[in-house]
């Protein structure tokens, strides 16, 4: 079988618990086809570059898969014919990382007490 970091970005007005159910409920196709999921990151609500389908804001979460390429086929289809998916991709890997992802170690650099005000010139 083979290894894919899979992203995918839910609705804004959808909540965090409900992006965890659709985390489930495409977990659950995978596995149902043969595949099985790694790591599964949540990024939270993140505002968009450009505008997606009306959206400003997106839920974005990273599923790390280890499956044969046609139970990604049918998860990608059913995730095309749902509503609450903006967007989504699939890249094949040669290895999952088990560190966090950088956009989780960038948010937990953006965490840290703001500086002072900058000192007069």
């Amino acid at each position: 079988m083979a290894l894919y970091e899979h992203i995918f970005m839910a609705r804004q007005d959808v909540s965090s618990q409900q992006v965890d159910t659709l985390v489930e409920h495409f977990k659950g196709v995978l596995e149902a086809n043969g595949g099985s999921v790694g790591k599964i990151e949540n990024w939270g609500l993140k505002t968009l570059p450009y505008r997606v389908k009306k959206n400003r804001k997106a839920h974005y979460a990273l599923i790390n898969i280890d499956a044969p390429s046609d139970a990604v086929a049918e998860m990608e289809r059913q995730m095309r014919i749902h509503e609450d998916v903006l967007r989504y991709m699939t890249v094949k890997v040669e290895e999952h990382e088990d560190a966090p992802s950088a956009m989780l170690r960038k948010s937990d650099r953006d965490d840290r007490r703001p500086r002072g005000p900058r000192p007069p010139r």
